[in-house]
């Protein structure tokens, strides 16, 4: 397979032809920078882990440069902390027995402008080769721009795909904002309860972020145990650890659809939720 950058590549934890793992794929996810696999689509990792059956495929789209970092690694350049991470990926894949890895190396500003369509094509490339059951991406109404540009590269991507082609399901996951004020019967509820030390262990390997100043790992982790117990108050916990997401098959399923109308209807359901509380117990 070819991509746009030169730089990009795919491993393949157990040494198969990178054709064949790829095709293997069940669940795909597709994240902006390293480590946001780990986080989105970590329902997948797990459901995949020790399946005979199922097989987890990562894309992580962009290189890894120009994050923010302090401590052991305040002294890095762009290139240093591209290969930094670049290796802590594929370490992840390796501990998670992914069926590849994807890296197509592009810079943040690219997938958010010049390099849009380039995006867009390589992903396709991939989802045709993968073909998953379950698309696993950022959510819409995550408030980091990177994330956003790649969910839309993903949903375009998707749309120029035949309808026996596209997946049965397309999740937008929580990262750098949560989904708890998703409606009740809107919400993806995504156990993840099955192996909670695989997570765990899956964002500790990013030790370029961890030691660097951001707490991903405990994050990642406390969020996921708050979602499980604050997902109802009138029943006892039915599990441990859950990630909540944001259904976008409706936005492949209808490529005409408006996408920011899209999550603007999700957003004025959240209101109406607090508006006809705060009137009923008025």
């Amino acid at each position: 397979m070819t991509f746009s950058n030169p730089t990009a590549a795919i491993h393949v934890p157990d040494g198969s032809p990178p054709a064949a793992a790829l095709a293997s794929t069940t669940h795909l996810g597709i994240g902006a920078h390293q480590d946001d696999l780990e986080l989105i689509a970590v329902h997948g990792i797990i459901e995949c882990f020790e399946s005979p059956c199922a097989h987890f495929t990562g894309v992580t789209v962009t290189d890894g440069g120009g994050c923010p970092r302090t401590g052991p690694y305040a002294g890095y350049n762009d290139e240093q902390m591209k290969a930094m991470r670049r290796k802590e990926q594929i370490e992840a894949a390796d501990l998670g027995r992914y069926a590849a890895q994807v890296m197509l190396d592009f810079t943040s500003a690219a997938i958010k402008g010049p390099g849009a369509d380039m995006a867009r094509a390589d992903i396709r490339a991939v989802l045709e080769a993968t073909r998953p059951r379950v698309v696993y991406t950022h959510n819409l109404a995550d408030k980091h721009d990177t994330h956003v540009a790649v969910a839309l590269r993903v949903i375009e991507a998707l749309r120029e795909l035949p309808s026996d082609a596209r997946p049965q399901l397309v999740l937008g996951c929580e990262a750098w904002r949560d989904l708890d004020w998703l409606p009740d019967d809107e919400k993806i509820v995504l156990d993840v309860s099955a192996n909670e030390d695989l997570a765990i262990r899956l964002m500790q390997v990013f030790k370029s972020q961890i030691d660097g100043g951001k707490r991903y790992d405990l994050a990642a982790e406390g969020r996921r145990r708050a979602n499980a117990t604050m997902l109802s108050s009138h029943e006892t916990d039915r599990a441990s650890a859950v990630t909540f997401a944001m259904d976008l098959t409706p936005l492949i399923a209808a490529p005409d659809k408006d996408v920011s109308e899209f999550v603007v209807r999700c957003i004025e359901r959240f209101a109406e939720d607090v508006k006809d509380r705060i009137r009923r117990m008025s």
